[in-house]
């Protein structure tokens, strides 16, 4: 009888205070739910790549919200099938590397998609380095670089000092490509190191001069018109279908470190901070609805660098952080 309420009292515990990844994964795994978790290497810090503002935390800043009219929508929807000359720039999966500059990629990537759709030109691709070195400040939302930002506050720069354009690390041929390495995140790889074995990184320098190239300058910056936000899944939706990828930001707990599959919903462990991702469509899953979001993580994480989150009830606030503007 005593064993019996030990082990029920350490299950109150785990569940009500996080787990360790293992009894994370195993946790979410016996209650059969939309999604699978997968054993992560380690307890992996991962606040060192969580970096974006929440609506309801202080020092947000929200653009004017966009509204549509009410109508009907598809069942499914991916910007990738839906606009195909730009499925080769949507598709691409970044990584952020040991560095909380989440907010400069989910922001930097959704206009990229947008630029991309707009003009049909799918040879850009835009610097998220750029982004987080000069995107700063009382004009920035007050973003900290890898210390954290605000998707909104970086929309809001793309309208008035715009973005040049920059590959990932190791790229030779581009203005400004990101000068952190890619790592494992919170998985096993065979190829990258663990990104708790990489130091945690500074903000990069802003600069006017290119890594590779000329100075930046004239038409090697790209603007978008507008910046906004938008509110509920009508207006989420009309504005995926019209203009493409959105950024979106969320809530992470530490059940969401060892996601591998399905549709994710908050299951057990404790608040972690607030991660920006770009989102790029919706469907349903035998019954479930969820939104398609790309992370930033590569793709070696997740369902091949992106993930499936339940949609509708504004799961870890995933509805209430929409920002996007056109081009």
């Amino acid at each position: 009888m005593m064993n019996i309420i030990i082990i029920s009292l350490l299950t109150l515990f785990q569940v009500t205070n996080g787990l360790s990844t293992v009894g994370t994964a195993k946790y979410v795994n016996d209650l059969d739910t939309t999604w699978k978790a997968t054993e992560t290497p380690s307890a992996v810090n991962i606040s060192t790549k969580l970096g974006s503002i929440l609506s309801h935390e202080i020092g947000y800043v929200e653009p004017e919200i966009f509204k549509y009219m009410t109508k009907d929508v598809p069942e499914e929807f991916d910007v990738r099938t839906a606009f195909p000359e730009c499925e080769s720039v949507v598709s691409r999966v970044r990584d952020q590397s040991n560095c909380g500059s989440c907010w400069a990629f989910g922001a930097t990537e959704a206009f990229n998609d947008r630029y991309c759709i707009a003009t049909g030109d799918n040879t850009k691709v835009f610097s998220p380095t750029d982004t987080l070195a000069c995107c700063s400040g009382f004009r920035c939302g007050f973003s900290k670089g890898c210390e954290g930002g605000q998707p909104s506050g970086a929309w809001s720069w793309f309208t008035t000092t715009g973005v040049v354009e920059g590959g990932d690390y190791g790229d030779d041929t581009t203005c400004m490509p990101y000068p952190f390495p890619s790592c494992a995140h919170h998985v096993e790889s065979d190829d990258l190191p663990a990104c708790d074995t990489l130091p945690t990184y500074d903000t990069p320098e802003c600069t006017t001069d290119c890594t590779y190239g000329n100075t930046v300058g004239g038409d090697s910056r790209f603007y978008a018109k507008t910046s906004y936000s938008l509110k509920g899944v009508n207006d989420i939706q009309q504005d995926l279908m019209t203009y493409g990828t959105v950024t979106t930001a969320f809530s992470v707990y530490e059940d969401f470190e060892v996601y591998s599959s399905g549709v994710y919903q908050h299951e057990t462990g404790k608040y972690l901070g607030g991660h920006a991702v770009k989102m790029i469509g919706w469907g349903v899953d035998n019954g479930i609805p969820y939104w398609t979001c790309v992370n930033s993580w590569n793709d070696e994480w997740g369902e091949s660098g992106s993930f499936r989150i339940l949609r509708g009830s504004d799961e870890c606030g995933i509805e209430s952080n929409i920002v996007a503007g056109t081009v």
